[in-house]
């Protein structure tokens, strides 16, 4: 039985892990990114919890937060802002989804169909919303005034 500790193992367990750690760490600044555009009585939670995702086990639960505050946040500053969107909660049917496949992936017979649907579901739902921040950049146009004001 090998040593686990040796330099070369601790050098593979160190790529694994950065393989996955690093993606996880940009998708949680699109998070945060897209909610600090978001003015603060828009905000239904605030930029840095998105960190908490990375607890294990919490995370699992917390990405339904995640989710929900964000679509919520979202749709509270389009409104705010006089956007139009075409979902009520921007992101937030995606994000349920990935946040279900990515529990069942502990379900023993529906783990890896469940892993590979939640994979494509959070890339889907990375776009998404870096798409939804991207629409806070826009510049604003002074919405008019309604007639008889």
């Amino acid at each position: 039985m090998g040593d686990l500790f040796q330099p070369t193992h601790l050098l593979i367990i160190f790529f694994v892990l950065a393989l996955f750690i690093v993606p996880v760490i940009f998708f949680l600044l699109t998070l945060q990114h897209a909610l600090s555009k978001c003015a603060a009585a828009s905000r239904t939670m605030e930029p840095g919890m998105v960190w908490l995702f990375l607890i294990p086990l919490l995370g699992l639960i917390w990405s339904f937060f995640v989710v929900m505050g964000l679509g919520k946040s979202l749709a509270n500053e389009y409104a705010r802002r006089g956007i139009p969107s075409e979902e009520p909660a921007p992101g937030q049917p995606i994000g349920i989804a990935m946040s279900v496949c990515n529990c069942c992936c502990w379900v023993p017979i529906l783990g890896a169909l469940a892993g590979i649907a939640g994979l494509v579901l959070w890339v889907v739902y990375w776009v998404k919303i870096a798409e939804f921040s991207r629409k806070l950049d826009q510049p604003q146009f002074a919405m008019p005034a309604p007639p008889g004001v």
